[in-house]
C-alpha cells in the first residue's frame, strides 16, 4: 500500500467545511492589546554556573554600592554564582497596580545554568521608558547541564533561561482608551472585505441599522454607548454574535524547511499536460592493485578506480484538465509516485505556466 505522501513531505488538504464562529473569534477590539516589557538584572545564588564577564562584575559593584558598600576598583568580584539577565513580560490589557503577571529571565553573558537561582529586584520598563512593574523571586529552569572532570557533558533543553511565575508585580497600568468616544472598532484577525461585510450585516440585524459599518476590509466601526459600564455588556453581546465567515482565498504554501505543503480547498489547475522523471547519478571509489610481471624488477603499485553510473527513469506525462480540483490533483501526484522535491517542482511549474490558479507561497 502506498504512502500518499512519502520521504518527509506531509501533504495536507484544507477541507473547508462551512460553520458558524463567534465575532469574538474573527475579531479583536482595537486598542486592547497587551504591552511589552524589558529589563535587566542579576540572578543569585548559582552553584558555580555563572558568568564570567567584566559586565557582571560591574552590576555587582554597582548593587553594593547602592547599599553603601564600596569595593576597591582594583578589586574583582569574579563571582561564578552570579549571572547578568535579560527579564521580559507581556502586559496584559487592563491589569491593575498591585496584580502579578509571569516573567521569563534569559542569560545574558556565557552562564551554564540558571538552574537554583532567584532573580533581584528589576525593573521593567515600556517603550517609552517608565517603569511598569517590579519583578523579583526564584527561578523555574526546565533544562539541566552537567560536565564531568574528563570533559563528558550532557544538556538538556536549554537550563540558561527560565521563567518567574508571577514574578513581577504591576505598579502602572496602561490606558487603553476603552471608556473614550462613542465608537469601538473591531479589526479582523484575517482581513477579508466578504468576511468583514457579513460581520456588519450580522450586528446591525440584532442592533438596527447603521448601527456598523465597514472601513476596509481589516476593520469594522461600532457605535457604542458612551459609558464604560454599558459598553462591556454591549460588547459581550457582539463577541457572541456568530457568522459564517467567507472562505479563504486559494493558496498553496510549501515549508521549503520542512517538506510540508499545504494545499487549500479552493485551489484549481488549468488545463496542462506535466513530464515527470527522476535522474539519479552514483559514483563508486575503489582501488586496483598493480602486480608487475616476474623477474621484471618492477614493483607494486595501487591506484585508484572509480565508478560511475547514470541511471533516468522514463519520463511519465500526465494531463491535468481545465478546473481540476483538489482532490483530484492530489489523487494524479499521489499515483505517479512523486518525491517531496517533485511535488514542489510540479507545483512551481503549473504556477509559471499559469495553470495553478492559485497563490503559491513558500516559507
Amino acid at each position: 500500500m502506498k504512502r500518499i505522501i512519502i520521504a518527509g513531505l506531509v501533504a495536507l488538504m484544507t477541507v473547508q467545511t462551512v460553520w458558524a464562529e463567534r465575532i469574538k473569534d474573527l475579531a479583536q477590539v482595537q486598542g486592547v492589546r497587551s504591552n511589552q516589557l524589558i529589563g535587566y538584572g542579576l540572578v543569585v545564588g548559582l552553584n558555580g554556573t555563572g558568568d564570567k564577564n567584566p559586565f557582571t562584575d560591574q552590576s555587582l559593584k554597582s548593587m553594593l554600592t547602592r547599599f553603601g558598600i564600596n569595593m576597591p576598583a582594583n578589586v574583582k568580584p569574579n563571582s561564578k554564582n552570579i549571572a547578568a539577565v535579560a527579564v521580559h513580560a507581556d502586559l496584559p490589557p487592563f491589569v491593575k497596580p498591585g496584580q502579578t503577571i509571569d516573567v521569563t529571565v534569559s542569560s545574558l553573558g556565557n552562564a551554564k545554568s540558571l538552574a537554583g537561582g532567584s532573580l533581584l529586584l528589576t525593573p521593567l520598563r515600556g517603550l517609552d521608558g517608565n517603569v511598569y512593574a517590579m519583578a523579583q523571586g526564584p527561578l523555574v529552569v526546565g533544562g539541566l547541564d552537567a560536565s564531568g572532570k574528563d570533559g563528558s557533558k550532557i544538556t538538556i533543553n536549554y537550563p540558561s533561561g527560565g521563567h518567574v511565575p508571577n514574578g513581577a508585580i504591576v505598579e502602572k497600568g496602561v490606558d487603553a482608551g476603552f471608556d473614550v468616544g462613542n465608537t469601538i472598532t473591531l479589526n479582523l484577525r484575517q482581513g477579508d472585505f466578504t468576511t468583514a461585510k457579513l460581520m456588519v450585516d450580522a450586528i446591525n440585524q440584532k442592533f438596527g441599522a447603521d448601527t456598523a459599518r465597514a472601513l476596509d476590509a481589516q476593520s469594522v466601526e461600532v457605535m457604542a454607548p458612551r459609558m464604560a459600564s454599558h459598553k462591556v455588556s454591549f460588547l459581550s453581546e457582539i463577541e457572541n454574535i456568530e457568522i459564517t465567515p467567507a472562505e479563504a482565498a486559494a493558496k498553496v504554501i510549501v515549508n521549503a524547511r520542512t517538506g510540508t505543503v499545504v494545499i487549500g480547498q479552493n485551489v484549481r489547475v488549468g488545463a496542462a499536460a506535466v513530464a515527470h522523471g527522476n535522474l539519479s547519478v552514483s559514483v563508486g571509489e575503489g582501488m586496483n592493485v598493480n602486480q608487475p610481471n616476474p623477474f621484471a624488477n618492477g614493483q607494486t603499485a595501487v591506484t585508484p578506480a572509480s565508478n560511475v553510473a547514470v541511471n533516468q527513469e522514463a519520463a511519465r506525462m500526465f494531463k491535468f484538465d481545465s478546473g481540476v480540483s483538489l482532490d483530484e490533483l492530489v489523487k494524479t501526484v499521489n499515483k505517479i509516485g512523486a518525491s517531496p522535491s517533485d511535488l514542489v517542482a510540479i507545483l512551481e511549474a503549473l504556477k509559471a505556466s499559469g495553470a495553478l490558479k492559485a497563490e503559491l507561497l513558500v516559507i
